[in-house]
C-alpha cells in the first residue's frame, strides 16, 4: 500500500474533524506472519526493522516527521504525560497517556483489544491520546489525560474524543473476580455487566464504561466508533483471539492524533 491508500484505510472519527487524527488498521505495512502487516508495536516479537518502517508510515500520513511521533512504553496505569519534545531513543516515558500543544508533535498509544482513546480541544491547541483497559479505565486514564490536557490550556466542554477500535461488549467474557473488583469499586458499575451464558461468567463493556468515564470528566463531544477488534480480524489486531487460539504473539494496532506545524 502507498501512504495514500493507507490513509484512506485508516478510520477517522466525526468528534475530531479538524484534527489530523486517524485509527490505524492493521492495513498497510510491511510485517509478515501473524503481525501482517501494519503492526506498531515495539513490544512485539516482530522484525524491529518492520515495525520502525510501519511507524513511519504512519508519521508520514499525519504529517509528521518519524522522531516527532511519540508513543510511550505502556503499563497499564492511569499516569498522563505532558510533552513539548521529542525524547531521546531508549527514553521512552514509562505511562499510558501523552499530551501536548506543541506543533509538530504526533501522540501514539497502541492497543489490541483495549481500549484506544483520542482527545483534541482544537480552539486551545491540545491534543491527548490514551491507552485504556480494564486497570487504566477503572483506576481513572480519562480524567488523568484530561486533567493533564486542562493544565496547557484546554477546556473540558470544548473538548472532543473517540474511542477507536476496541474490544467489544459481546467479546469479552470475565470471570467473578474481575466482576467484583468493579463493583467494590462502584455498586453502579454493575451495569456494564451482562450474563454470559458461563456459570460465574459475565460480558463486560469496556467501551460503555469508558463513555461514561468521559461524560463524568465532563467533556463536551464523545465518540464511540463501535469497532469490535475481537470480532473484526480482517482489520484488527486482538490479543484474546490469539489467546484464545494460541498463536505465538500478536500485532498492535495505533491510534494517534497530531498538532500540525
Amino acid at each position: 500500500m502507498t501512504d495514500t491508500e493507507i490513509a484512506r484505510a485508516a478510520i477517522r472519527a466525526p468528534a475530531l474533524q479538524g484534527a489530523a487524527h486517524a485509527f490505524f488498521t492493521r492495513q498497510g505495512g510491511v510485517s509478515q506472519g501473524v503481525y501482517a502487516s501494519l503492526n506498531g508495536g515495539v513490544g512485539s516479537n516482530d522484525d524491529p526493522a518492520a515495525v520502525a518502517e510501519n511507524r513511519a508510515r504512519m508519521a508520514r500520513v499525519l504529517g509528521v516527521s518519524p522522531p516527532n511521533f511519540l508513543v510511550p512504553y505502556q503499563i497499564h496505569s492511569a499516569d498522563a504525560l505532558a510533552v513539548s519534545a521529542p525524547w531521546a531513543e531508549g527514553d521512552r516515558p514509562r505511562c499510558d497517556g501523552l499530551v501536548t500543544a506543541t506543533p509538530g508533535l504526533a501522540l501514539g498509544v497502541t492497543g489490541a483489544d483495549c481500549g484506544v482513546l483520542l482527545f483534541a480541544d482544537l480552539a486551545a491547541g491540545v491534543i491527548g491520546a490514551a491507552h485504556a483497559g480494564w486497570k487504566g479505565a477503572l483506576t481513572g486514564m480519562v480524567e488523568s489525560l484530561v486533567a493533564a490536557m486542562e493544565a496547557l490550556g484546554a477546556r473540558r466542554a470544548n473538548i472532543a474524543g473517540a474511542l477507536g477500535p476496541t474490544i467489544g461488549p459481546k467479546s469479552y467474557e470475565v470471570g467473578p473476580e474481575f466482576f467484583a473488583r468493579f463493583e467494590a469499586e462502584d455498586a453502579a458499575f454493575a451495569k456494564f455487566f451482562t450474563p454470559s451464558g458461563k456459570p460465574g461468567h459475565r460480558f463486560f463493556d469496556l467501551p460503555g464504561f469508558l463513555a461514561m468515564r468521559a461524560a463524568r470528566a465532563g467533556i463536551g463531544w464523545f465518540n464511540d466508533l463501535g469497532l469490535d477488534t475481537y470480532a473484526d480480524e480482517a482489520r484488527f489486531f486482538s490479543y484474546r483471539r490469539t489467546t484464545h487460539r494460541q498463536e505465538p504473539d500478536y500485532g498492535r494496532l495505533v491510534a494517534a492524533i497530531a498538532l500540525p506545524e
